[in-house]
């Protein structure tokens, strides 16, 4: 089968041999796993920090996000069938979904939107397992719950950010906060649903106080958590909640004692890399957001087409994560 993959990290993704196209055999499923045939995949920051961070003895195959066609399953597989339309965000552990075919075990696979075309679904997997999972196992915040309260929002414009913004407007009482820099990505995080959409590039403190807002509840700071942490933790209600999803070199969780404030980390992969009790959890809340799809509760957060799945067009597509400039999800589809 067709696959992309690194053999080096030390390599910029300018450099045509930082992903390489290359062949690998069809795997076999075991037990649990669905065999996928892959139509279309999207890119994520941990692809590109898995590729610069982590060096490699054999080709690796990066890639989570993806959508495809069930062609076979394993014998213990009770949630789908051959012929299923599925979506999924995978595992660090395995290889990852830039290839004709990938294996996922199906506890943490969902079906797939019936609404949606395989490249807008492939957007939405890994963001929308991780911005659920940090609203509403980590924040602990109630469906229907938060009346009165903010939730701030740090990256508002990014994939995980763009999911985040619609779960807490639609299903919460939140007033949601979202922060954008430049003006087509303001458009972007106020059309999803925030209610105010602040400039992070500013002083915080004076971008709250324009809208009339002192301190906030609830902070998810998806990106640059290391750049603005002081002010947020200035900007936190006593007793609140401060979470976040990024990889500072160090994060001094002292300040956040004299507010009694609480410290989040959400990590999307944790369940299906240490096969928690709760692993099939993921299951059920990929399937729960395709209902919220296909019932118009929820839009896709796809941002841009960059055309199949090849090694060139993935280059691209890690030169704009890199660049830190991305709106929505970067999609691929077909080989």
């Amino acid at each position: 089968m067709k696959a992309i993959a690194y053999t080096r990290n030390d390599l910029p993704i300018t450099d045509p041999a930082s992903l390489v196209d290359i062949e690998l055999p069809v795997p076999t499923p075991g037990p649990r796993d669905l065999l996928v045939a892959i139509r279309a995949i999207s890119v994520n920051p941990v692809d590109t920090k898995v590729r610069a961070n982590f060096p490699t003895e054999a080709p690796r195959v990066l890639g989570w996000d993806a959508a495809g066609t069930v062609t076979a399953v394993g014998a213990e597989v009770t949630l789908f069938q051959p012929g299923d339309a599925v979506y999924y965000a995978g595992t660090l552990g395995r290889p990852g979904t830039n290839a004709e075919y990938s294996l996922v075990d199906e506890r943490i696979a969902g079906h797939k939107p019936a609404t949606l075309s395989d490249a807008h679904a492939a957007a939405l997997p890994l963001t929308a397992l991780t911005a659920w999972e940090l609203l509403f196992d980590r924040l602990h915040i109630a469906e229907g719950g938060g009346a009165g309260q903010h939730l701030l929002v740090v990256g508002a414009a990014g994939g995980v950010g763009s999911i985040l913004v619609q779960l807490a407007r639609k299903l919460t009482g939140l007033t949601i906060i979202g922060t954008a820099s430049r003006a087509e990505t303001r458009q972007w995080v106020q059309d999803l649903g925030a209610h105010h959409v602040i400039d992070h590039s500013q002083p915080l403190a004076a971008e709250l106080a324009r809208i009339g807002v002192r301190q906030v509840e609830h902070i998810a700071s998806l990106t640059h958590t290391d750049a603005h942490y002081a002010a947020l933790v200035e900007a936190l209600a006593p007793q609140g909640q401060f979470a976040l999803i990024d990889d500072p070199a160090t994060l001094d969780a002292m300040p956040l004692k004299r507010k009694s404030a609480s410290l989040h980390w959400e990590f999307m992969f944790a369940r299906s890399m240490f096969e928690t009790p709760d692993m099939i959890r993921q299951h059920e809340i990929l399937d729960r957001v395709a209902r919220l799809i296909d019932d118009g509760t929820l839009k896709t957060t796809f941002g841009e087409h960059y055309g199949t799945i090849d090694a060139a067009n993935l280059r691209r597509a890690h030169a704009l994560l890199e660049s830190g400039r991305a709106r929505g999800k970067i999609v691929l589809e077909g080989f």
